[in-house]
């Protein structure tokens, strides 16, 4: 137990270390991004993201998960039968992306795609290729060995995104910058563990063990996919591609603190619960609410600062482009809250191998969104619209939580004590504002 405590506080500082880094650096690129290049064109690109992430998520069976989760995970038989699963997959991919095109093309009315979707989708190809090394780190808890390969990585793609937006500022600088990282992933993820040479071999007794958890995650993060890109499939079509492309910027802006979880989650949280996991369930269960109480304060005061200042970040870092990201931010942060709370305590649900929670909150989470949109957008337009894709995390939230006390851990009243202190504290700092005659920017569009 104390080997893994300290694992994961190693984990957990390397972790916001990274992530921190990483966004800094994707950040800074943004505010360079967004003066080189037209709000179009990041709407275009969202476009094509879309469907890529798409395809791969409803291809998603677990490989990563069942590396790091099953017993075998450190077994050659093993982890190269999964890494054959995973090259297959990625042609996979890469032929749908090219029967997608078409179709897609046509539907947004945007002839780039054509050419767009196939040559940005060839990263899934890549992303086959890269080594199961990355998910053996994940399983010991090495961080600061991923921070590295994140990291240099994630550079050398936006060096060349912003060098080419400077010689030729089009949607291809975005495509090719993410196509160049990838293929750095690929190349530099089979040194990063010498004695992990993969190869084709297919070991059945090992693919059925894949399986056995990869049909819960492929239906999870096919149903997840659809609940999380519905906002941006609707949207796309329903408003301009120049808004579209703000939403997408300001979507991502607000986003970051559930990055910051998910990395937390995946990275730090469910590895550590693993290794405990054979520990009597009550043990494992007040390890699990004692831990998790720092990461809500943190994550409380992270999201206080954006709900109180997201519409002054947004007039202080970006042009009049793209001022409608004002009143965006602060509400899209609202709605986020719920989603970082069970980001904290769905790790156990992975761990224990009870995936179904997390699908069954995925698909009340798609209804809530289909539903949350048409019905804002048809009585309010584009804000009624945004406030619709706010809303659907509750339902995940509420399914996920009880799913949880099912499984004998009940996190809610812990939710509901943080929750009121987040509510304080933004009430308190938007009657400061009051005072100082800095009015929030809700509802300018």
């Amino acid at each position: 137990m104390t080997s893994v405590k300290k694992l994961a506080v190693k984990g957990t500082f390397w972790t916001i270390v990274g992530y921190g880094g990483s966004q800094v650096i994707r950040f800074a690129s943004s505010l360079i991004l967004t003066r080189l290049l037209f709000p179009e064109l990041f709407g275009l690109m969202g476009i094509v993201n879309i469907f890529i992430i798409g395809l791969e998520l409803f291809s998603d069976v677990g490989i990563g998960l069942n590396i790091i989760q099953n017993k075998r995970g450190d077994e050659p038989e093993f982890y190269n039968t999964a890494w054959t699963i995973q090259v297959v997959r990625g042609f996979g991919l890469w032929l749908m992306c090219l029967i997608i095109t078409i179709p897609i093309a046509s539907l947004y009315e945007q002839p780039e795609l054509k050419i767009l979707i196939p040559v940005t989708g060839f990263s899934t190809i890549l992303g086959g290729f890269t080594s199961t090394a990355i998910f053996s780190l994940e399983r010991h808890l090495k961080v600061r060995e991923q921070v590295a390969f994140q990291i240099v990585t994630q550079i050398i793609g936006i060096i060349i995104t912003v060098v080419w937006a400077l010689i030729n500022p089009s949607v291809w600088a975005l495509s090719v910058g993410g196509l160049v990282s990838g293929f750095c992933r690929m190349i530099w993820s089979h040194q990063l563990i010498p004695t992990i040479k993969n190869r084709f071999l297919w070991d059945e007794l090992a693919a059925q063990e894949i399986w056995s958890i990869g049909r819960w995650v492929f239906l999870s993060t096919a149903v997840m996919f659809t609940a999380e890109q519905a906002d941006r499939l609707m949207l796309a079509k329903l408003v301009p591609l120049a808004f579209f492309g703000v939403y997408q910027l300001t979507l991502n802006l607000s986003e970051l603190p559930r990055h910051i979880a998910i990395a937390l989650s995946g990275k730090v949280v469910f590895p550590s619960i693993s290794k405990i996991i054979d520990q009597p369930k009550d043990i494992v269960i007040e390890k699990i609410i004692k831990s998790r109480r720092w990461l809500l304060i943190g994550f409380m005061l992270l999201m206080a600062f954006m709900i109180s200042m997201g519409d002054l970040i947004i007039k202080i870092l970006y042009d009049q482009r793209y001022s409608d990201g004002s009143w965006m931010l602060p509400i899209l942060s609202i709605g986020l809250w719920p989603r970082l709370l069970a980001h904290t305590s769905e790790p156990y649900l992975f761990a224990i191998g009870r995936v179904h929670y997390i699908t069954y909150g995925n698909i009340s989470r798609l209804l809530f969104t289909i539903i949350g949109i048409t019905v804002g957008f048809y009585y309010f337009q584009v804000p009624g619209a945004v406030i619709g894709v706010t809303l659907n995390d509750l339902s995940y939230y509420f399914v996920v939580t009880y799913g949880l006390s099912k499984e004998g851990l009940n996190v809610l009243p812990q939710d509901i004590g943080i929750t009121f202190v987040l509510i304080i504290i933004v009430l308190a700092v938007y009657v400061f504002r009051g005072f100082l005659g800095i009015s929030p920017s809700f509802f300018l569009y």
